[in-house]
């Protein structure tokens, strides 16, 4: 089978496509690397209209740590859903199946993420084993990373 190309960047509606998330709680705006079942990166950019920062914290506005996990993981999710795409052109297996987060290890958040930010997403497949995928993920501000997790999620379509 020839592989084909994805064609970068990918954009906010490609995303809509690709996973179920919505505002508020799609948290990749673009994908901007993609090597099919092995890596993907991408881009939040973290504003102050934020809805979870009315309230954490008023004063100083931090992301919460559990949605840089949920970024990461959609980081995740968009690498299977993209790969299945590849894999399989026009057979709308990406679109009808779901990868649902069932794992989180060694997660680590090693500085502050804040309005103005711009995280970079990486998530890298280490294994696949039928319907569940586990990955390496980081989050990076200006290059230096900020969190980072190991990440295991599965198909339970």
């Amino acid at each position: 089978m020839t592989e084909q190309r994805v064609a970068l960047p990918i954009e906010i509606d490609r995303i809509r496509e690709l996973l179920p998330h919505r505002f508020p709680f799609l948290l990749v705006d673009r994908v901007i690397a993609f090597e099919a079942r092995e890596r993907l990166s991408a881009i939040k950019n973290v504003t102050i209209n934020e809805p979870f920062f009315q309230g954490h914290f008023p004063d100083r506005p931090i992301m919460p740590g559990v949605l840089l996990i949920e970024a990461m993981a959609q980081t995740a999710g968009l690498l299977t859903q993209l790969s299945r795409t590849v894999a399989a052109p026009g057979s709308g297996r990406a679109l009808g199946s779901i990868f649902y987060l069932a794992k989180i290890e060694s997660a680590r958040f090693l500085q502050a993420v804040i309005p103005g930010d711009q995280l970079t997403l990486e998530a890298e497949l280490a294994r696949e084993i039928r319907n569940i995928a586990r990955y390496r993920c980081t989050a990076s501000v200006a290059g230096k990373i900020v969190a980072e997790a190991q990440i295991t999620c599965a198909d339970i379509s």
